[in-house]
């Protein structure tokens, strides 16, 4: 009998509120429920910058719904809502028309916790209805007016590496810097559209990795605006512990400018922060004080928890139905860096698996 062909399916969500949990096996309708039952694994896909998911090692160190809010509450708490970032002086992003400026929600603090939590936009979870999958929200709600968001959820049976090669990517001397892996200029998008067309997937995965001996550097899928790159992130990667507290500060300073729930999260001791987040990954308390005193010392390796990997979905596009990678009109796969690297490139490893 042969093996059903991958079944890809999109679901609607709107988030009660600007953060938010929403498990979605539990939102999908019956008829969702039922055509996904034959598949043994299932690829959930993000097209958002501030949405996406937990990877299944930490989904399981958290174990629960209220581990998972202890979780985000650590990185929201660090990155206060409207405490003066440059991404959201809209005035100064000149990619953006008047029209946008007038609409373009203030959600730096958003993006920076996506990325700092270590959040991914594409992820596999066995296929296994009674175990939850969170869609993680950041900013589901803006001026009032809460936000419709999509994903992208494909049951398959297997998947199977059909191309690989490893990219040297420049870096510049300085010791924190981004890399927007999307840019024509490294030629690494064209690189992987003809692997697809050469071995005529369907359905797949893009798989970016830091190849075994990079250090110092994380990999990210966001939005890479110069002023959120530039300055926001470059703050924090140079050194997190004092921009959480001069966010913080800046927060308390002009609570006006700040929403009344967020206030809360400004005013917390840091160090409460940091332990409150090593004990929700299941950390003893003298590992507790190892972990502060080594992020005190090596701020960005303990403290934020950038991966080593990223996933694209590979599927039909919808204009044209060829096969491409599919992502999100602002999405782009990001290379950062916070110590210089041994030579002026990192290697990355590219893996191209069919989904069946």
């Amino acid at each position: 009998m042969p093996v059903p062909r991958p079944l890809d399916l999109t679901l609607e969500i709107v988030p009660r509120a600007r953060f938010d949990l929403v498990d979605l096996r539990a939102s999908l309708p019956r008829s969702h429920t039922d055509a996904l039952a034959s598949y043994p694994n299932c690829l959930y896909c993000s097209f958002h910058t501030t949405a996406g998911f937990f990877d299944r090692s930490l989904a399981s160190r958290l174990a629960h719904e209220q581990g998972f809010n202890a979780y985000m509450e650590a990185f929201r708490a660090i990155f206060p809502e409207g405490a003066g970032y440059e991404h959201d002086r809209l005035e100064r992003r000149a990619e953006l028309s008047p029209a946008q400026r007038a609409s373009e929600p203030r959600n730096a603090d958003s993006h920076l916790a996506f990325i700092a939590s270590g959040l991914r936009t594409c992820v596999s979870y066995p296929n296994r209805p009674d175990q939850p999958v969170f869609f993680v929200e950041l900013d589901g709600e803006s001026d009032g007016r809460r936000r419709t968001r999509r994903t992208r959820i494909v049951g398959y049976h297997d998947e199977r590496e059909v191309a690989s090669f490893k990219v040297d990517v420049p870096v510049s001397a300085h010791p924190v810097d981004s890399i927007n892996l999307k840019d024509p200029r490294l030629g690494l998008y064209e690189r992987i559209q003809d692997e697809i067309a050469r071995t005529g997937i369907g359905k797949g995965r893009v798989r970016l990795a830091l190849h075994a001996g990079e250090r110092h550097a994380g990999l990210a899928i966001n939005e890479h605006e110069t002023l959120l790159m530039r300055h926001d992130l470059a703050e924090v990667l140079r050194d997190p512990l004092r921009f959480a507290i001069e966010k913080g500060r800046h927060a308390l300073a002009d609570p006006r400018a700040v929403p009344g729930k967020t206030l809360g999260y400004a005013q917390y001791d840091l160090v409460r922060i940091l332990n409150r987040l090593v004990e929700v990954l299941g950390l003893g308390e003298s590992r507790v004080e190892r972990m502060l005193a080594r992020t005190m010392a090596v701020p960005l390796s303990r403290f934020l928890r950038m991966k080593r990997s990223v996933s694209l979905l590979i599927s039909a596009d919808d204009g044209t139905g060829a096969p491409m990678i599919v992502e999100g009109t602002y999405q782009s796969p990001i290379m950062v860096q916070w110590n210089r690297a041994s030579r002026r490139s990192r290697v990355l490893d590219v893996s191209v698996t069919r989904l069946r």
